[in-house]
């Protein structure tokens, strides 16, 4: 069978992508890609939505977060370019996902220093925050 340099180009790029999609929710420290438990999952509306410099702040100091020893899986992200439609909310400009192997490892997040710190040095920066936990089916 002849593979064409189209063929070959969108091979690589689907391998490439499965191979990112199965480290999405892997902190590189860990090595592991298990779902975790339970998924914190949290949205930050900015004061000022068009400031690139505080969405950027706030995006370094959830990086800061990865550090917290029970902190199983880390994600920051801003909203996707998806298709409009009615049950997508991306009226938020900057999203974090954590995974914890338990709620008891949530909750050691909650009061670690390098939380406070964060919240401490970014809480000016916007105006809504909402959260949802998610803890795994049996």
């Amino acid at each position: 069978m002849t593979t064409t340099r189209r063929d070959f180009m969108t091979t690589t790029a689907i391998a490439g992508a499965a191979l990112m999609a199965g480290d999405a929710l892997a902190k590189p420290a860990t090595g592991t890609t298990a779902m975790p438990k339970l998924l914190h999952h949290v949205f930050f509306w900015l004061k000022n939505p068009d400031s690139k410099a505080d969405r950027d702040q706030l995006i370094a100091g959830i990086k800061t977060l990865a550090a917290i020893e029970t902190v199983r899986s880390f994600h920051v992200g801003v909203p996707a370019s998806t298709e409009k439609r009615e049950v997508v909310d991306n009226s938020y400009q900057v999203s974090e996902l954590l995974g914890f192997d338990d709620v008891a490892g949530q909750d050691i997040y909650q009061v670690h220093p390098i939380h406070q710190k964060f919240v401490e040095e970014n809480q000016h920066l916007w105006s809504k925050v909402v959260v949802y936990d998610v803890l795994a089916s049996e």
